[in-house]
């Protein structure tokens, strides 16, 4: 494995081009089985009859409550880390570690004993019907338990593509999405466990993600070291992480609001609407998980740059992230909307209500994805180099400032069609909203050179 020193030198004179690619591909793999996996679970449960399929829906927000606390430290950690060795100042960066992910196994603990504490309220909250709740009930507790793992790898998984070993990271990410793949249909239908073998197949690959991911910390494979005597002890450590994660923080747990609202929204229309959102909530993220991946793969080399105040580099991954981004989300749009009924009949062929009011859902969404990648970096782009507040800010805006009122405001004027257009309206709006803040940074770059 490459030095401390052999890692700055690479991340900080290797071609930005090249350099992104190298980093983004294993994070893109990485966030490509995570959002497969995720879809194997619709797939599979979507075998059960419609109300099983809306209860992966319902459970998604829960996931995404999970996924707020582990990039809320994660990434709160992760953009500090590549600052903090790009200045040479690894044992800094290896409090910084140590102290975000025995925070995020603390926070996972809590949040799983308040989710089987009260698991009935929290499943209507999140939106189930009287049909819906019971997969959904099954479903959730597994995914409780294992949420302290799960926040903990989220960690580990930042931490490391903090450090410019996104392979590292993939391998762990990787081997626990294909052990979910194979044990989704053991576990549901050779075990018959129903919606419960989903959910435990997907705690258990967890589990052996978490293992994979911290035997790299634990063989040394690592810059920073993760031992319990390098965690902090004053309250200031864990406040700037959480103020560095707090983009994070706004854009999961708005995600999973949103989400809520999403599913409470389309319940008055049935059983087939909620389900239908759903399985084109699972075909759209494998589709935005490509965008994020080369986004976290972009992250580093902005902090490790940005942190050795070499602004021309900075500037150069920006745009040539951008245009990749926006290339391949164009040609995706392409594709998702010449197929959208083919890909909902592969979830759940035998209901044509879903497929209707899930291929319209669909093609609607496709008109906006090739604005989404500015959204995307700048919100990166401000996390990475320390300015939280704007990321906070920006991060807000697709899922809360934007989604949520005009699904209550679209949904009340135009029923279903209102809630099917919401998500591309929303993601208009944000582009418009980016574009200042996109020219402001790349002007000020351009003035310290």
């Amino acid at each position: 494995m490459r030095s401390g020193e052999e890692q700055f030198l690479e991340m900080t004179r290797k071609p930005v081009g090249r350099l992104v690619v190298s980093l983004g591909v294993p994070t893109v793999v990485s966030m490509l089985v995570s959002a497969i996996y995720n879809t194997a679970d619709t797939y599979f449960v979507s075998k059960l009859g419609t109300s099983a399929s809306g209860a992966v829906g319902i459970v998604f927000s829960l996931m995404a409550i999970i996924q707020a606390v582990g990039f809320t430290l994660g990434m709160g950690s992760g953009s500090w880390i590549s600052r903090l060795l790009g200045a040479h100042r690894e044992d800094e960066a290896s409090a910084v570690a140590a102290s975000g992910f025995y925070a995020s196994i603390a926070f996972g603990i809590l949040l799983a004993a308040f989710g089987l504490a009260f698991l009935d309220p929290f499943v209507r909250l999140l939106g189930a019907t009287e049909t819906i709740a019971p997969y959904a009930r099954a479903y959730a507790s597994y995914i409780l338990f294992a949420a302290p793992v799960m926040a903990a790898s989220f960690v580990l998984n930042n931490v490391l593509r903090a450090e410019g070993k996104a392979r590292l990271a993939m391998v762990g990410i990787a081997a626990g999405g294909i052990l979910n793949l194979a044990l989704d249909p053991l576990f549901i239908f050779a075990f018959g466990m129903g919606i419960g073998g989903a959910a435990l197949a997907t705690a258990l690959s967890q589990c052996v993600s978490f293992l994979i991911l911290l035997a790299s910390f634990l063989r040394g494979r690592t810059i920073t070291k993760l031992g319990l005597g390098k965690a902090s002890r004053g309250a200031g450590t864990y406040l700037r992480i959480l103020k560095n994660g707090l983009p994070s923080l706004s854009r999961q747990g708005l995600a999973s609001a949103s989400t809520i609202v999403l599913n409470l929204s389309a319940s008055p229309y049935g059983d087939a609407a909620v389900a239908a959102m759903s399985i084109v909530a699972k075909i759209v993220m494998l589709v935005f998980s490509a965008i994020i991946g080369i986004g976290q793969g972009y992250q580093p080399v902005v902090g490790y740059n940005y942190g050795a105040r070499r602004w021309g580099r900075v500037r150069e991954a920006f745009f040539f992230t951008l245009k990749l981004g926006c290339a391949l989300m164009t040609a995706s749009a392409a594709a998702l909307f010449l197929a959208a009924e083919d890909l909902l009949r592969l979830f759940i062929a035998s209901d044509p209500e879903v497929i209707a009011i899930g291929a319209a859902a669909l093609r609607a969404q496709c008109l906006a994805m090739p604005l989404i990648p500015l959204g995307v970096m700048c919100n990166m782009t401000f996390q990475s180099i320390g300015e939280s507040w704007t990321a906070t800010f920006l991060s807000a805006t697709r899922q809360g400032l934007f989604l949520i009122p005009l699904l209550l405001a679209l949904s009340s004027a135009a029923g279903l069609r209102g809630i099917q257009a919401a998500q591309p309206a929303a993601d208009l709006c944000t582009f418009l909203c980016c574009v200042p803040f996109a020219a402001a940074f790349l002007r000020r770059l351009g003035a310290e050179d």
